[in-house]
């Protein structure tokens, strides 16, 4: 299997419900923030999120945020949740990936990632040898370069629905809403 591509997608993170991690026997569920569980610009997690990790934690889950953005972002967003976390992760490598499952006595097997992006959350993960989770992103920057990489994205995700047309079909977006801030 390719390193691009993931082992099952979810329209929205809370998709992921803690028996199909038992089932699957995932102890540990590395988490990206941005456009995974929240838009760039909302600063703090809402209730729903807050929820869903309250389920995951019950179930004997262990949670961690592993971003690519900076401390600020990060800090923030972890503030009032206190998980364990890494910013500027510099996924798609792996050393600050595997020391974050490491310390939460993850093992290969035994840990999943989930994030947006196949070149880097889904391709760290399977670089690590876990378990790769892909969302649709909550609300895509626009920039040329993102535009570039979600053109590319589409036809791994043409060919993966090919070979697994039961699981959710991400390419129609995110079932999470929010409000635009002001």
């Amino acid at each position: 299997m390719s390193i691009f591509t993931p082992d099952h997608t979810f329209l929205a993170y809370d998709d992921l419900k803690p028996e199909l991690l038992r089932e699957l026997g995932i102890k540990v569920l590395l988490l990206d923030i941005d456009n995974t569980l929240a838009p760039y610009e909302q600063p703090l997690p809402d209730a729903r999120l807050g929820a869903w990790l309250s389920s995951l934690r019950a179930a004997g889950i262990s949670v961690a945020f592993l971003s690519n953005n900076h401390e600020e972002r990060v800090t923030l967003f972890n503030a009032s949740l206190s998980l364990p976390c890494r910013y500027n992760a510099h996924k798609p490598l792996t050393k600050w990936a595997k020391r974050l499952f490491a310390s939460l006595e993850g093992t290969k097997a035994t840990t999943a990632f989930m994030g947006d992006q196949i070149f880097t959350d889904v391709c760290c993960a399977k670089r690590c040898g876990a378990r790769a989770f892909l969302v649709p992103p909550i609300r895509d920057k626009q920039d040329f370069f993102t535009r570039f990489k979600r053109r590319l994205e589409k036809g791994i995700l043409r060919r993966f629905y090919k070979k697994h047309p039961d699981m959710p079909d991400i390419r129609k977006g995110s079932t999470i809403k929010y409000e635009e801030t002001v």
